[in-house]
């Protein structure tokens, strides 16, 4: 495996005067056509113009260099570049981001978006950055919902004695338990295994994440619940970051803006072509929910995970953006 760290820091101080041509890692858990590829190629291309070429781009997708815990982690040490990641390992780094876990918490795509773009979300990238990480811009993969082998899921008791796969995330975990599953913690490239051989019967993500990772083969329900909002953030090593001139990491931040555009769009057009993909490959699409018990069931074993330790401040304040 090719070792990213040296190559960048190797040729950074070269970049830097332009004597040399920086290559950039992307590494991220889905494949290079989702929602998470778009946005890494926005990445790649914005940077890659900004630079005039100086900083040039490559994906690592589909869990190559690891799980999403293990890449934050190879952030940390400066051996990956910038990763672009789901929040749910980023809570055992960075626990305030766990209020954004909160299932039943946003209202709609509207109030997640202004929350993230503006004073709330600058705070957590603020907080990202005291963790020996830098955070560049929030992105997205969408309202989750649940997927499962054995029978559609409408109420809380369809889920009762179901094995899902949940993100390694105490927040998600609670919630789960609380509605009545067995959640079943485990890194993303270990999930589609799992489910074929029936480790676990389900699991739980945005539409973009299961038409990107095919779930149809191994699934046979998706309830449309909507239980979490799903955000995804762009990282980068503090190693490459702060060997930055100011410039430079003004294109760096531009170029994650760009990929959190993109990774948005992708999202929003995946909301509607995305539910009849699933129908046209075999999945049952349930819609007849009612969220009402769900939502009361996830916030009674779950919201104290988080307020318990943090306070409600947070929780309130998101819930009163307009």
């Amino acid at each position: 495996m090719k070792h990213y760290a040296f190559g960048a820091l190797a040729a950074l101080s070269l970049a830097t005067v332009g004597q040399a041509q920086e290559n950039i890692v992307i590494g991220h858990s889905l494949s290079p056509q989702s929602h998470y590829g778009v946005g890494a190629q926005a990445f790649i291309d914005t940077l890659t113009e900004l630079s005039g070429g100086s900083f040039t781009g490559e994906q690592a997708p589909a869990g190559q260099l690891g799980g999403e815990r293990d890449m934050i982690e190879g952030l940390q040490i400066g051996s990956m570049d910038v990763v672009i990641t789901s929040t749910g390992p980023l809570g055992n780094f960075v626990p305030q981001v766990y209020a954004l876990d909160l299932p039943f918490l946003f209202r709609d795509y509207d109030h997640a978006r202004t929350t993230l773009d503006g004073e709330i979300g600058q705070e957590l990238l603020d907080e990202i950055g005291k963790n020996n990480l830098v955070g560049l811009a929030w992105s997205e993969n969408g309202f989750r919902h649940v997927t499962n082998s054995q029978r559609p899921v409408r109420t809380p008791d369809d889920l009762d004695g179901l094995k899902l796969r949940t993100m390694e995330n105490r927040v998600h975990m609670a919630a789960f338990e609380g509605m009545g599953a067995a959640p079943t913690p485990m890194a993303f490239p270990e999930l589609f295994g799992a489910l074929q051989q029936g480790v676990v019967d389900g699991q739980e993500n945005p539409v973009t994440v299961i038409t990107a990772s095919k779930f149809w083969e191994v699934q046979k329900y998706v309830s449309l619940t909507g239980h979490v909002y799903s955000p995804a953030v762009v990282l980068a090593s503090p190693i490459l970051f702060d060997g930055l001139t100011e410039e430079q990491q003004g294109w760096f931040m531009e170029a994650a803006k760009a990929s959190a555009a993109a990774t948005r769009a992708e999202v929003n057009r995946l909301e509607q072509a995305g539910v009849e993909m699933l129908r046209e490959n075999g999945m049952e699409v349930i819609t007849d929910i009612d969220k009402a018990p769900f939502a009361k069931l996830a916030a009674e074993s779950s919201y104290s995970v988080y307020t318990d330790q943090y306070g409600s401040e947070m929780v309130d304040r998101i819930k009163a953006v307009e």
